[in-house]
């Protein structure tokens, strides 16, 4: 669901289920409302980019 949009789909599963793991939880949606799951909105890349999309 959160990958279904993208055409990046392998790096987004890929990405969305070691959030998922580490979370424990998956925002709505395919895109954003991230507020809904902190850990996943939280979790940054060595760069400070989102690392869960």
């Amino acid at each position: 669901m959160r990958c279904s949009k993208t055409q990046y789909r392998k790096p987004c599963l890929f990405f969305c289920q070691k959030c998922c793991v580490q979370c424990l939880c998956v925002p709505p949606g395919t895109y954003g409302n991230k507020q809904f799951c902190p850990c996943y909105d939280n979790w940054k890349t060595k760069r400070g980019g989102p690392k869960c999309p």
